[in-house]
């Protein structure tokens, strides 16, 4: 992922990053153009996202496109599949996705759909429709966030770890399935980042929690690169993470759930937390 061609030293094709007004979309975006890759950026506050653009053209001198997008709008969404179908894409960082904290016996059931929506359905409409020209170019990287959320039940964040358990199966799967292509899909599973997403998403009292480790979003995004780089199948940042995709896995969930019960789950219980809390990155 150099973002130049052998073309006389032309830009290659572009990189498009989704979630990337903020958190590890952002730093993704970062990365890429500092790499010299044009870059289409994708989110829903497209006034972030112009400032970024125009942060990372005067840096880099590089070609920043952005396409305002709520990934959970069909009609949205549709639009975006088309436009990058027709696109020469080297990398899809697919990114975007939120959770929603708290018991979902109190949940808005529309915002439940629409996380089902950018986690799950987004994320599988858009690798569908650049993966055909990257195979028929022999070359290309799909980069896909999942979490190591989804390697175990989360009770309180129910549709999340559900989400990520989709997304952490379908990257794992397309990866072995492209083997020998060219073209290569690597899974980013996160675990603790320090971003909106906890905050927005009604957990922010779980950053006061040192032993998590937390990770930046820089360090996440740099560290998911390289293993894309090298064709790798599971990126997993930083000791935290890797503990908790190793307990997720390996651990029976009856033991899974009394850490949840006696670490996380009082955090997501207290009284001003009735009802469910949303975060909508990009």
């Amino acid at each position: 992922m150099t973002g130049r061609s052998s073309r006389a030293g032309l830009p290659g094709g572009w990189a498009v990053v989704t979630g990337a007004s903020s958190g590890i979309g952002e730093a993704l975006a970062r990365e890429l153009a500092a790499r010299g890759h044009r870059l289409r950026l994708v989110a829903r506050r497209k006034d972030r996202l112009a400032r970024l653009a125009a942060e990372l053209r005067a840096l880099h001198r590089v070609e920043v496109e952005i396409h305002a997008c709520d990934l959970a709008d069909r009609a949205e969404r549709e639009s975006l599949c088309r436009e990058l179908a027709a696109l020469e894409i080297d990398v899809l960082g697919n990114n975007a996705g939120f959770t929603t904290c708290g018991p979902l016996s109190g949940a808005d059931p529309l915002r439940e759909a629409q996380e089902v929506e950018v986690n799950v359905v987004a994320t599988h409409e858009l690798t569908l429709a650049v993966l055909p020209g990257m195979l028929a170019r022999g070359s290309g990287t799909v980069l896909i966030t999942g979490s190591t959320a989804g390697w175990q039940p989360v009770p309180s964040a129910a549709t999340y770890a559900a989400t990520k358990a989709f997304v952490n199966t379908f990257a794992e799967s397309l990866h072995g399935e492209l083997r020998g292509t060219g073209v290569t899909c690597t899974l980013l599973a996160p675990g603790p980042v320090r971003t909106e997403f906890m905050t927005v998403g009604g957990a922010g009292e779980l950053e006061t929690r040192r032993w998590f480790a937390w990770q930046t979003p820089g360090t996440v995004a740099r560290t998911a690169l390289l293993a894309a780089e090298r064709g790798r199948r599971i990126s997993v940042p930083g000791r935290m993470a890797r503990l908790q995709g190793l307990s997720g896995r390996y651990l029976p969930h009856p033991v899974t759930f009394l850490l949840l019960r006696t670490l996380i789950l009082p955090r997501l219980r207290s009284p001003r937390r009735r009802g469910t809390r949303v975060h909508r990155p990009g």
